[in-house]
């Protein structure tokens, strides 16, 4: 049984309840779905960075072991002492990917890759369809920003134009890539042409895949319910969805946007004026839902952990998802599971995750409202209301969100990555 580390970029909930730390209610979902079905298979041991210990610390919950490291930490006694086959590094951007590749690199030790998105079409993409008034700050905003930060979105295009600089860097140096895409597929070859491609597909979060409720229709009554699970920086593509409103209004005046993340900030009407400076986008979309008149119609949850989130699935009656750059986001998947309709962007992966008319209807461009209501409005107005597309969606997000079968074909990666390093002429080998 090869003995494997994971490097993950964020503390799992079970490395954090083994380790004694508090569990985040939101994130690694498709880390610990993987986790929960791979660990009988393999020796695994998750290893993660985490600012809030001083000290290594580790434990071991169900067949895997765990250690979280302080932030900042290198790998090499990690390595050392661990008597590791393999690093499969999860993620491509985070400054303790480049490390732990480096660390491995020194200790002869094999690295596979896993791509998650693909972080050079998410900044080039970041802000499309935002106004240019919107997208730069001045020298105060900056200044007020190191002391208390905003969301300022030139800020936050040189870090996402960083994080795809990391990319690159890491993907130039990587032999072995796992990804499930078309569309990652071909940026691997673009930045990493030397590398084998293993595809894999993603297993998501055990409260989805194994739920025994399942979306049904139902009459909208007060208005049909449309759900979307992220709106907080404009990749996400809030902001064409609220201006594809009216026409959905239009048909059912009583319509609601659910919005699964966190409401634009609001401590008052007297620091309203210098948190919507310093929050551009979330006070872009404050104008378009007033300008839409859509005030009462977008409702903001906050970020809901994962038996909250299938809840939402369940009471919606259509998931949409409009971002401008995905590969193969969770969001989708997990509604597919539970057999929700969805109305999605054709951007990315996401034609690969599922066949537009048959399993969702899939629109285009990302920035196009009209085109957006039209595909909205074409599955609330059939006579199913798109329970029929749902089950076909469904039937085929059990296929690929598997979890036996996700798990043997990434042991069977696990085991390909080290034949090919053992064959004569490799440096590793």
């Amino acid at each position: 049984m090869p003995k494997i580390l994971w490097l993950v970029s964020i503390t799992l909930p079970e490395a954090a309840a083994a380790c004694g730390l508090s569990a985040a209610e939101v994130g690694g979902g498709w880390l610990t779905g993987m986790l929960d079905a791979l660990a009988p298979a393999v020796d695994l041991t998750v290893c993660s960075l985490d600012a809030r210990t001083s000290q290594p610390l580790r434990g071991s919950r169900d067949g895997a072991a765990f250690v979280v490291l302080p932030a900042g930490s290198g790998f090499d006694g990690l390595l050392e002492e661990g008597g590791f086959d393999l690093v499969h590094i999860w993620g491509t951007e985070y400054p303790a990917a480049a490390a732990m590749q480096d660390a491995a690199r020194r200790h002869g030790l094999p690295v596979l890759v896993g791509i998650q998105g693909v972080m050079k079409d998410c900044a080039a993409h970041l802000c499309d369809g935002v106004p240019e008034r919107y997208l730069h700050s001045c020298a105060v905003q900056r200044f007020i920003d190191r002391v208390v930060p905003g969301a300022l979105l030139d800020a936050m295009q040189a870090r996402f134009d960083a994080l795809a600089q990391s990319e690159a860097s890491l993907l130039a140096g990587a032999r072995h890539v796992t990804g499930r895409t078309t569309f990652d597929r071909r940026a691997v070859s673009e930045l990493a042409p030397q590398a084998a491609y293993y595809p894999c597909n993603e297993t998501l979060r055990p409260v989805f895949v194994n739920s025994r409720e399942l979306w049904h229709p139902r009459e909208f009554g007060r208005g049909p319910v449309l759900l979307m699970s992220q709106g907080n920086y404009p990749l996400k593509n809030l902001h064409t969805l609220l201006r594809a409103m009216p026409p959905v209004l239009r048909r059912w005046p009583d319509a609601v946007l659910r919005v699964a993340g966190w409401p634009p900030l609001d401590k008052g009407p007297l620091l309203r004026p210098v948190i919507d400076w310093m929050f551009p986008y979330q006070s872009y979309c404050k104008t378009l839902i007033r300008q839409n008149g859509l005030t009462g119609h977008v409702v903001y949850t906050g970020p809901l952990p994962a038996e909250a989130m299938r809840r939402a699935f369940l009471d919606a009656d259509l998931f949409v998802l409009p971002s401008y750059s995905e590969n193969s986001p969770n969001s989708l998947g997990e509604a597919m599971l539970l057999g929700l309709p969805c109305v999605a962007a054709a951007a990315g992966g996401i034609p690969d995750m599922t066949r537009g008319g048959a399993e969702a209807v899939l629109y285009g461009p990302p920035g196009d409202p009209d085109a957006l209501a039209e595909a909205i409005c074409a599955v609330l107005s059939r006579p199913d209301h798109g329970a029929a597309m749902g089950q076909a969606a469904r039937r085929r997000a059990l296929t690929t969100h598997d979890p036996a079968a996700n798990a043997a074909r990434m042991a069977e990666i696990y085991d390909a990555v080290l034949n090919a390093e053992k064959e004569p002429g490799n440096v590793n080998a």
